[in-house]
């Protein structure tokens, strides 16, 4: 239970911020326009994440698979900046 709690803490806050950014960046317009919005929907996003945690089977599976995740949403973060769609 404590493996599957704390993946949804650390990794699952790496998640929420990678796809709260990835939307936020992805929308129409300046991304600084969506910041107030980005700031509000990260909190459900991440209580959403730490919910769902629980559905993994233990917690090396919920800390992998969030890991694995959180990590290509940042990819996705870094390739879309690499690639000078955001600015």
């Amino acid at each position: 239970m404590w493996g599957r709690a704390t993946a949804g803490i650390v990794p699952g806050f790496l998640l929420s911020a990678a796809l709260v950014g990835l939307v936020s960046w992805c929308l129409p317009g300046p991304w600084e326009s969506t910041l107030v919005a980005g700031m509000l929907a990260f909190f459900p996003v991440w209580m959403g994440a730490i919910a769902l945690a629980f559905a993994f089977r233990n917690g090396k599976r919920a800390w992998t698979i969030y890991g694995a995740l959180a990590a290509l949403g940042f990819a996705g973060l870094w390739l879309l900046r690499h690639l000078q769609w955001v600015q």
